[in-house]
């Protein structure tokens, strides 16, 4: 396969209705239910084709968790069927990612 430079591949890319821009990003965030990906200073690139856009995203990133959003009605409940306090109640709850059945199988098993 020959070379072909960014600039042949760029104008090849536009006949086939494909365009690609860097853009100027500061930072990226992924968020999952459980942690959030941060990419700081990050490469990204934005490449539309037919009537689609995708983003590439590069660069070193930290993991942070996200703690469960547990409400006090959950708690309150786990506490009721498990027959325990509040504390452990919201420990069993936190250890499950905020699932009730989770932290009510632990609890009773």
């Amino acid at each position: 396969m020959l070379p072909i430079n960014a600039k042949q591949m760029k104008k090849m890319m536009k006949q086939m209705g494909i365009e690609m821009d860097e853009l100027d990003a500061k930072e990226v965030i992924i968020k999952t239910s459980t942690e959030e990906l941060i990419f700081r200073n990050p490469s990204v690139t934005k490449i539309s084709a037919k009537g689609m856009e995708t983003f590439q995203v590069m660069g070193e990133y930290e993991i942070r968790k996200i703690a469960p959003q547990i409400s006090d009605e959950d708690v309150k409940l786990v506490m009721e069927q498990a027959k325990v306090d509040e504390e452990t109640a919201k420990k069993a709850l936190v250890e499950a990612n905020g699932d009730i059945a989770e932290a009510l199988l632990k609890l009773q098993g």
